[in-house]
């Protein structure tokens, strides 16, 4: 069975619009989606990121959480026949108040998988306070706990394999530490990007405030340079045929260009065409 993804709803944050793309639409207020990701058809399930702990911890950040009993996890999980102890990894592209806030519900012999320079940075308040302490304390136990935690030394070691047709890579933006999940589907590879990229529209097909041709956008929210977080963005549209960042819809790319949108399983139906512009003009 060839590998596929399937996205968890785990409800929605409001936040203001510039955190999303770096100057624009300073004080509207934007809802986007947060979702996980659900590899089926390999040697076990894996998840890739856990969403946020409640609404209220959102309070933290100025940001409004809407998180329903239908997004939960386990409720998200069980649409697919699973429970919690189901899963055998959980891996994080990151470890922001978003991503990694319901790692306590699963057992310790579920291993969280992160690039140790995640955890380094969320301990040395970087970006405190989207790192909230509650999430962060869980992962020190499972540190403590045998098989609990992997580390994986991304800038080190380049891409490892989690198990055959899952591997991760450093991201190289966003946070210090952050990863991308490549999982090799029937039609191609599918890139899980985190936060690399927040919303397609206004960063890559119709990028705000940029006149150079093909010049994505950055978001508001790194702790990079401006040059790292295009380069990162650049490279997932060159080396993927999907691309399935946390707060959008999953996209379709070709030649570098997003041309489609997909709804909530990769590999799987087009819902939206997007015009195949001549990306190679004469």
């Amino acid at each position: 069975m060839a590998l596929e993804i399937h996205l968890l709803d785990y409800g929605d944050i409001e936040l203001e619009t510039s955190f999303l793309v770096l100057g624009h639409e300073c004080g509207r207020v934007r809802r986007v989606p947060v979702y996980g990701f659900l590899i089926l058809g390999g040697a076990y399930p894996v998840v890739v990121d856990t969403g946020y702990r409640d609404n209220a911890i959102m309070e933290s950040l100025g940001m409004r959480g809407l998180q329903f009993h239908e997004n939960m996890i386990e409720n998200q999980l069980a649409k697919h026949g699973l429970k919690l102890g189901d899963i055998r990894y959980i891996l994080h592209t990151h470890l922001h108040i978003d991503h990694a806030g319901k790692d306590d519900l699963f057992p310790m012999n579920t291993t969280v998988v992160l690039n140790r320079r995640e955890l380094e940075c969320s301990v040395s308040g970087l970006m405190h306070p989207q790192y909230p302490q509650p999430d962060i304390k869980h992962l020190i136990d499972r540190l403590h706990t045998q098989d609990a935690l992997r580390f994986l030394d991304l800038e080190i070691s380049g891409t490892e394999e989690i198990m055959p047709g899952v591997y991760c890579e450093a991201a190289n933006a966003h946070t210090e530490g952050s990863m991308n999940v490549i999982v090799e589907t029937a039609e191609g590879i599918a890139n899980i990007c985190g936060d690399v990229i927040y919303n397609f529209n206004d960063q890559i097909v119709n990028q705000v405030r940029q006149t150079q041709f093909m010049e994505p956008q950055v978001t508001g929210n790194h702790a990079g340079s401006k040059r790292a977080e295009k380069g990162a963005i650049k490279k997932l549209l060159n080396h993927s045929t999907f691309l399935l960042p946390v707060h959008d819809k999953p996209a379709k790319v070709e030649h570098g260009r997003i041309v489609g949108r997909l709804e909530q399983q990769v590999p799987g139906p087009i819902t939206e065409s997007l015009p195949r512009r001549d990306w190679f003009p004469v």
